[in-house]
């Protein structure tokens, strides 16, 4: 009996029967593994030390020697930010899933592209995170297990920096290299300036204000910041969000005294990317400025940086400040905006390989 089979998982195909006694060879597939940031497995003290243990040990992310580093790390911030993290994760904790509104984003962005790709038999689907689990290495594994000897990976930052994009392929080749027979891979790259991921912004955009009962003076972007002394070595990032802005700006039709551009979430002592989002609001109200819309354009999923620091604690100090109206515009997610995005970034990639 012939049958029409590839006989090893690099793509060749050969017609004809199997020797005799050959296992049986499966039909090689094709991986699409969405990766995002990272997420603790809990809010307490202990999963959060190891998640901000691997998070703030990263050396794309804190790029000081470690002989400097490392003291400060273990010998403070471990001792005392695992506490005060784990408070401010637990008032945005997804109780029912028991999980970070990050992950439960992630997986949802999964199963949707999934379904999206359904019409495609050899395509398998998965997610994983930078930091926390599931790990880039566990699902790596489990993909090629089930037969993926081709595999699209996407870093889910619309801006490229090292600190975000390049950790994650750093990680992802790690793996690799950890591997006798690798799968063939490809990477999506930045897509701060794509059209479809700028429409998707400005359709959420006025989605959401269409649902407030009052009109914001003021629309800020708001970006997760970098040092600058990372932005001087070549980091493209803050370009990259600039870019962002302005194609949004022409988009909605707006002036860039209506929509600015901010950043957010500085650590330690350094000069970070200005103007910071936080001192900008306060400035705004205590300027007059009664209304303003904060959103965050640089982060495909709601988490810890939008949902507490953006629309909890910046919106109070608007308040604080002599600000009337505050609302935060929720991020893509998983909305039908968002996952335009992921979905055609996703099957570009895949081009001749689906």
């Amino acid at each position: 009996m012939t049958i029409n089979q590839r006989t090893d998982m690099t793509n060749t195909t050969a017609t004809g029967p199997l020797p005799q006694g050959h296992p049986p060879v499966a039909q090689p597939k094709v991986g699409v593994l969405l990766v995002n940031l990272g997420t603790p497995d809990g809010t307490d003290r202990a999963s959060m030390r190891r998640y901000l243990a691997e998070f703030l040990s990263d050396r794309r992310v804190i790029e000081w020697p470690r002989a400097v580093w490392y003291p400060v790390l273990y010998g403070i911030v471990l001792n005392t930010r695992p506490k005060k993290s784990g408070a401010l994760y637990d008032k945005i904790w997804n109780r029912e899933k028991d999980e970070s509104p990050l992950r439960t984003y992630t997986r949802s962005q999964g199963e949707k592209l999934a379904a999206a790709l359904a019409g495609h038999d050899n395509i398998v689907v998965d997610w994983a995170m930078r930091y926390g689990n599931p790990s880039i290495e566990s699902v790596l594994e489990r993909m090629t297990k089930a037969g993926c000897r081709r595999i699209v990976m996407f870093p889910l930052y619309p801006q490229y920096s090292a600190t975000t994009t390049a950790t994650v392929n750093d990680k992802f080749f790690e793996a690799l290299m950890k591997m006798r027979w690798q799968p063939a891979v490809r990477t999506v790259p930045a897509y701060h300036d794509e059209p479809v991921y700028i429409d998707a912004l400005a359709r959420s955009i006025e989605k959401h204000l269409a649902s407030l009962d009052f009109e914001p003076e003021v629309v800020i972007a708001s970006y997760h910041g970098i040092p600058q002394s990372y932005f001087k070595a070549g980091d493209p990032y803050h370009c990259h969000c600039q870019k962002t802005t302005r194609l949004l700006r022409e988009r909605l039709g707006w002036d860039e005294k209506k929509l600015l551009t901010t950043f957010q979430s500085r650590f330690g002592p350094e000069e970070w990317l200005q103007p910071y989002t936080d001192k900008t609001v306060e400035r705004l109200a205590k300027e007059g400025v009664k209304s303003v819309a904060v959103f965050n354009p640089g982060f495909v999923a709601d988490c810890l940086e939008t949902l507490e620091e953006i629309a909890g604690e910046v919106g109070e100090t608007f308040h604080e400040s002599g600000g009337t109206n505050f609302s935060h515009i929720p991020c893509l997610n998983d909305s039908e905006e968002g996952m335009a995005v992921i979905e055609e970034m996703v099957r570009r990639e895949l081009g001749g390989w689906a």
